[in-house]
């Protein structure tokens, strides 16, 4: 039996249960259906074939999870910090004793290759870690001394708050917006994206196995236009945090506004890998090759856009197309497997109409351009050369494994190409002389940029875009500020003048 048969056996038995049950939202610390009584199916990309039915969540189901996080908030906003971070940490301990099944799960429910995912669950548990250990001293504020005042600072938390999730990398993305929630203090509805919802059923049940009291988190599954909708205008919820496409982030902005939301998005990006003559060309190639070809392209940071300098373009191409048509395209679960298939039929479809748009731009499909015959939503890995930036396939979000490769001159004009953009999440800058790397972050539109390097992410930096690309960050204590509210208190010192209105001088 190859370890790919082997695998698929093991995936079996994970999903059972599943498929069996369907997948029940988590409300009040209970597995329940969606109050209608309604279901929709979830296929994988993979091959299109059923994992389960999924509770198909409505209002109703909204307020019933709103209520819950309501109830359980004052308890968990005062259990000691001490024992919110001893929860944690083994919440913690229960992502990496089911670690394998996540992984699977996660490989089939949203064609993700499992050189990837078998990290996923780690990298889930290890955001729990940093929060758990960050919780005891998450309240802790400034002394402010004025002549007349004792100033003190400290944080609360704001309140149940609304977590919406994508759908690539679902399970890793989740903990990363759970974990700081619950070391702040604040009970959570978390609505998973409707194509990718496995994982956040399996870490909901981790969750409270690890003691994590009811209705501290509660799990909703459903569409946006109706439990998402539902969850943004929802009154009890005092905060919205999501991630997803831009134009989703500003409906719920809309959505939110009339209950005066906190909210915290990370959407999309048009990010560019900037690569210098005097780069080193060999882990430049690494790094642009793996920062728009891994995870499928499916990811916010991928380094969609190659900007590379005309006088090593030709050979930097070259080389680079070689390596392109080498990537292994195959079933996630296949250890060899190097990209899987595309989420679903929807964004299969999306992502294969830049083909011939690329064509009627006139930009060259270099490699790939094409589909997988077969079962599943497989695609080749792309690179359109000699485009324009003010081509589509320059301009927009394409979110798969295409890359769109534009040559430049001077440092002037790679600027002026890498902030010629809606978006402003990320950028990668290749160069070896270090004043150019300066003038070039400093006037680089992005909310993140790193320099002769792939995105390798440190959790206590902040993490999130600029423009279109998203509204406040993630990470550290940046976190923090966004599930908490500041308190302000003043003692007096000794007895100051106050104004005196109204009374008599002769008094």
């Amino acid at each position: 039996m190859s370890e790919l048969e082997a695998n698929i056996n093991k995936l079996s038995g994970y999903l059972t249960r599943f498929q069996q049950t369907g997948l029940l939202n988590q409300i009040g610390g209970k597995a329940v259906s969606a109050l209608s009584g309604d279901t929709f199916d979830n296929h994988s990309p993979v091959d299109g074939k059923l994992i389960c039915k999924i509770a198909k969540s409505g209002a109703a189901d909204i307020d019933a999870a709103a209520k819950a996080a309501s109830d359980a908030f004052p308890q968990w906003r005062d259990t000691d910090n001490k024992e919110r971070k001893k929860i944690l940490h083994r919440i913690a301990d229960g992502i990496v004793a089911r670690a394998e099944e996540i992984a699977f799960a996660e490989c089939y429910d949203t064609g993700q290759a499992l050189r990837f995912m078998s990290k996923a669950a780690l990298r889930g548990a290890e955001n729990f870690r940093y929060f758990a250990d960050l919780a005891p001293g998450a309240r802790d504020g400034k002394q402010l001394p004025s002549p007349t005042l004792m100033n003190v600072t400290t944080r609360v938390p704001i309140g149940p708050a609304g977590i919406i999730t994508p759908w690539n990398t679902p399970f890793m993305l989740s903990t990363w917006k759970i974990a700081p929630a619950l070391a702040a203090g604040c009970t959570i509805v978390h609505k998973p994206a409707e194509f990718s919802p496995v994982t956040a059923r399996i870490l909901v049940e981790i969750a409270e196995e690890a003691g994590l009291p009811p209705g501290v988190w509660n799990l909703v599954n459903g569409f946006g236009e109706d439990a998402g909708k539902a969850l943004t205008e929802h009154r009890d919820i005092k905060a919205i945090s999501f991630v997803g496409e831009s134009k989703t982030g500003s409906m719920i902005m809309r959505q939110g506004a009339d209950t005066l939301k906190r909210v915290h998005f990370e959407l999309g990006g048009k990010n560019p890998v900037i690569v210098f003559e005097d780069a080193d060309l060999e882990r430049a190639l690494d790094a642009a090759i793996f920062m728009i070809y891994s995870l499928n392209g499916e990811r916010c940071t991928s380094s969609s856009r190659l900007l590379i300098q005309s006088s090593i373009a030709d050979k930097f191409l070259t080389r680079m197309v070689k390596r392109i048509n080498q990537i292994r395209v195959g079933h996630p679960l296949d250890p060899t497997t190097e990209i899987g298939p595309l989420i679903h039929k929807v964004h299969f479809d999306k992502v294969c109409s830049y083909f011939d748009i690329a064509r009627q731009d006139g930009a060259t499909i270099a490699a790939g351009g094409e589909a997988v015959e077969g079962e599943g939503y497989y695609v080749r890995p792309t690179l359109f050369t000699g485009a324009a930036n003010n081509m589509r396939i320059a301009q927009e979000e394409i979110f798969g494994p295409v890359l769109t490769a534009i040559t430049f001159d001077t440092e002037e004009e790679a600027l002026a190409i890498a902030n010629d953009v809606e978006y402003g999440l990320s950028g990668y800058v290749w160069t070896n002389d270090l004043t150019r790397a300066m003038r070039i972050t400093e006037k680089l539109e992005a909310g993140m940029i790193w320099v002769n390097s792939e995105n390798v992410r440190h959790l206590p930096s902040p993490f999130g875009g600029v423009k279109a690309s998203g509204i406040g960050r993630d990470g550290g204590d940046w976190s923090f500020e966004f599930y908490m509210e500041q308190k302000h208190i003043a003692f007096a010192t000794g007895k100051h003048k106050i104004p005196q209105l109204g009374k008599d001088p002769s008094e």
